[in-house]
């Protein structure tokens, strides 16, 4: 029997999908009318977290932030097993992964910290990417369990809270990438486009194409030899500022980005290539 605490949009999927590879499932949410909807897919549903991972070979979590999770593991430590295996989806900050695994580990549970990039259909069809760290012999163990649960299971090192570091790197990029679309959505306001017009150039233009070449010149830092000068790109940051700035129109990303360039600017790196503004990061 496997218990799940947290049955969220996340959580609740995988549930449905346990459920669906003929696993007993018994389930606890703080709110507890998230939690039985799920006996209508088979799942037990239970009064508090104890209680739910009383009986169970494994624990899997889906919840908010570290503080939850370590309310509800205390909450459930009565019930836990000798021996328990907890395996933690929720996104937390690495040091909280790392001190819960010392923590819990003097208590005879093992606890492994698996943060995914996946959304709810993701869990419900067993596709995305789960990632975990950890010793060699915590990973055996729990490998063979996780890969049915996802697409891709990326093994990161035995560093526990490496994991952690990664889903926060990906959720970083996610948020200056959508953060960017709302810029360009924003400009072609500003710029009279419509959103939809503007929309359609990604589909002949496709920038994910250069990120791997970017990354690789920004992280070898050989900027000498530009295909994008700095003081250029600059240029034409300006000219986005000034047609955002006629128009009323606020930007989110770009004066960010501006301030960044004249920084490294004024630091004497002008012609440069653009991706020069990296060298504090990666020096």
């Amino acid at each position: 029997m496997i218990a799940f605490l947290g049955t969220g949009l996340l959580g609740s999927n995988f549930v449905r999908a346990l459920r669906q590879r003929g696993h007993a499932v018994q389930v606890w949410n703080r709110s507890p009318d998230k939690a039985r909807a799920l006996e209508r897919d088979g799942a037990v549903a239970c009064e508090d977290p104890a209680a739910a991972v009383r009986g169970a070979e494994r624990v899997h979590l889906a919840l908010r932030d570290d503080a939850t999770v370590d309310d509800v593991l205390e909450r459930a430590r009565p019930g836990l097993a000798a021996g328990a295996l907890v395996i933690d989806h929720t996104t937390t900050s690495p040091r909280g992964a790392a001190d819960r695994v010392a923590r819990w580990r003097e208590r005879g549970v093992t606890y492994v910290h698996a943060p995914v990039f996946m959304g709810p259909q993701n869990a419900r069809e067993a596709t995305g990417l789960m990632m975990i760290s950890g010793d060699r012999a915590t990973i055996e163990r729990v490998r063979p369990l996780l890969q049915p649960m996802t697409g891709k299971l990326l093994e990161l090192g035995d560093r526990p809270e490496t994991a952690a570091s990664f889903k926060l790197l990906g959720n970083a990029f996610l948020m200056c990438f959508t953060a960017g679309l709302a810029d360009v959505l924003a400009l072609a306001k500003a710029l009279g486009v419509a959103a939809g017009d503007a929309a359609k150039l990604f589909e002949q233009f496709n920038p994910a194409m250069a990120i791997g070449a970017r990354l690789a010149r920004m992280t070898s830092g050989d900027y000498e030899d530009p295909s994008w000068e700095l003081a250029m790109a600059r240029k034409d940051a300006g000219l986005m500022l000034d047609a955002a700035g006629a128009a009323g129109v606020p930007l989110a990303l770009l004066p960010a980005i501006a301030a960044r360039m004249d920084a490294v600017i004024a630091e004497g790196f002008a012609h440069h290539d653009w991706t020069v503004i990296a060298r504090d990061a990666v020096r």
